[in-house]
């Protein structure tokens, strides 16, 4: 990007949460302005959950026409905008903000972006089990979007803390609204039922932190033996671009797919709510996610 295209009038959008630091949004949204000539500049800031109230104050302040929202912000922003979009009502959390003339609307678009990057990668959830770990805003976003796109059934695991019972209404949510998607919640520390969901899943999926700079020696697989023939290993981290789970998944025969091109599709989303356009798909495939 060249300094040349900053001016008065260039319009602000950014993406709060934390890390931020090794984060490719930026890079991509950037290339993509410049690409189809728009008066934007997208920088990151790294915001701590309890800052998010304060930062949408200043994006108002600011005039800012949006921003990403990453981890672990994700729950608080949809608690802090004007209004939400319906998929972020019901999964409560948001992704991207578009500021309207001072109203704050809260999207999502992980979810989107995780199931069009496994069909990127020659992968269909329709009428597949998934076993996926988490309970966050990316993991809830991607289980209603399971559903919605006919997964059959979703066996969610979570650390059984606070969030828990929020975990578990949302899977009624889940089932209410797709009855033909049988849900699951169950505590992570039952190692024997981890093993056995997954022995009996298509995909296995990664939506927590578990394996991102600078834990990206962990995993939330410990037990080589749930590798089985067949299984596709999705991860949503994607720095490291290869995770200690997708390293090992791979070394025992399983399809993997890396969080970038999640980062790719939720974007391209996200990208038309800010700009109303497309983007540049295939031009920034080839420069920032080619594998």
């Amino acid at each position: 990007m060249t300094t040349d295209r900053i001016s008065g009038k260039t319009g602000l959008l950014a993406l709060i949460g934390s890390p931020v630091g090794h984060s490719g949004s930026p890079a991509m949204y950037n290339y993509s302005f410049e690409r189809l000539g728009l008066d934007y500049v997208y920088v990151a800031f790294d915001i701590k959950e309890d800052k998010v109230p304060e930062a949408l104050q200043a994006m108002r302040t600011f005039h800012m026409r949006g921003c990403n929202v990453t981890m672990p912000d994700k729950i608080a922003a949809a608690q802090n905008v004007d209004e939400l979009s319906p998929a972020a009502k019901i999964i409560g959390a948001v992704n991207t903000i578009v500021n309207e003339d001072g109203k704050l609307v809260g999207h999502i678009t992980d979810g989107e972006g995780f199931n069009n990057n496994l069909r990127d990668h020659g992968v269909e959830v329709k009428d597949k089990k998934i076993t996926i770990v988490g309970g966050g805003g990316a993991a809830t976003a991607i289980e209603v979007q399971l559903a919605l796109d006919g997964a059959r059934e979703i066996s969610i695991f979570n650390i059984k803390d606070a969030f828990f019972p929020r975990i578990e209404e949302t899977a009624k949510k889940i089932m209410d609204a797709v009855p033909a998607c049988k849900v699951n919640v169950i505590d992570l520390a039952d190692k024997e039922a981890f093993k056995k969901e997954i022995l009996d899943s298509d995909i296995l999926v990664n939506a927590t932190i578990v394996g991102m700079k600078p834990m990206d020696d962990k995993s939330v697989v410990e037990d080589m033996s749930v590798f089985h023939e067949g299984l596709v290993v999705a991860d949503t981290v994607y720095n490291p671009v290869e995770t200690k789970l997708l390293k090992d998944a791979k070394a025992h025969g399983c399809q993997t797919v890396g969080g970038k091109g999640m980062l790719l599709w939720q974007g391209v989303a996200a990208f038309k709510l800010y700009t109303g356009m497309d983007m540049p798909v295939k031009e920034v495939k080839e420069k920032f996610f080619a594998e």
